[in-house]
């Protein structure tokens, strides 16, 4: 019996633009193993309404094609069902697609779903609000909404704004209780991941599973200069863990304090939340359709 899964094509990701996409789904998806539909978003949060339809309607998979803010909307809708979520990544970063070993390239990206497995995986919440790959608080966060109202995507775009708010950001002062364990810190950067990596792998939890149902902290205070070189290399080798400037720390749950309200982020997105900020992880939540590689994810 064929499996009916569904696309859900995001027509403004950061690669879409250049890369036609829909024509490989129709092309190479094999049809024998396959019903399937290709349907484009038309606004924030449209993808969360028609993964939930989807769903309803008993498909086997739906894939979100596009980045990890259409990845998230797809998944969000998904969350407490049969139905597994799926990725062709064609956004600027795609974290979780490149933790989970599918491959950028669009073209193998398609050709893989015609030999996949299925499998549980953790998911986050933040305030109530689900992640998949990582939230946090600190310079990323204030990034993530210069970015989003950057006139245009990209991670040149990315990179230009990183430069421009790199001097004159403040660290800030944190309370962190992980499993009723309190530690205050100054820091940066307090990143939380399910899985290991912001996205253009730079790997900000090397050693996160999104199958072990726990919160991989990193704490990045402010570097001086000198140092900088070292974590850079570390952050996109999969050392980081190794810098003696980072903190990292595991737990179910987490409870970040800071002085007042300030920008948080989730897979990315970024939104205005109070003083505390409430973390914790819902372990196999999401059923996930990853290439039949063996990998350990």
């Amino acid at each position: 019996m064929k499996k009916k899964i569904a696309f859900l094509f995001n027509p403004i990701s950061g690669g879409h633009r250049l890369i036609p996409v829909t024509p490989l789904i129709e092309r190479h998806v094999n049809r024998d193993l396959y019903d399937f539909c290709i349907v484009p978003t038309q606004h924030s949060g449209h993808a969360v309404e028609l993964a939930r339809e989807y769903a309803e309607k008993g498909y086997d998979a739906v894939f979100a094609v596009g980045g990890d803010g259409t990845v998230n909307e797809v998944g969000r809708g998904l969350i407490g069902t049969d139905t597994a979520l799926g990725i062709i990544p064609c956004g600027s970063g795609n974290g979780l697609a490149r933790h989970l070993g599918i491959s950028m390239d669009p073209f193998k990206a398609v050709k893989w779903l015609n030999k996949t497995i299925i499998t549980d995986m953790d998911y986050g919440l933040i305030n109530g609000r689900p992640f998949f790959c990582t939230c946090g608080v600190g310079f990323d966060a204030q990034i993530s909404m210069s970015f989003s109202k950057a006139g245009s995507r990209g991670i040149i775009t990315y990179l230009e704004n990183i430069l421009k708010e790199i001097t004159t950001y403040q660290t800030e002062r944190y309370s962190l209780t992980m499993d009723g364990s309190q530690k205050r810190t100054k820091a940066f950067i307090v990143t939380v991941a399910n899985a290991g990596q912001w996205g253009n792998n730079a790997f900000i939890a090397p050693k996160a599973s999104v199958r072990d149902g726990l919160l991989d902290i990193s704490v990045i205070p402010r570097l001086k200069a000198v140092d900088t070189p070292l974590m850079a290399l570390q952050l996109f080798n999969g050392q980081l863990d190794r810098n003696p400037n980072v903190k990292t720390y595991r737990c179910h749950e987490l409870t970040i304090n800071r002085k007042s309200e300030g920008v948080a982020h989730y897979d990315g997105d970024p939104v205005i939340m109070g003083p505390e900020i409430n973390i914790s992880m819902v372990p196999a939540g999401l059923k996930i359709m990853i290439p039949d590689k063996g990998r350990d994810i």
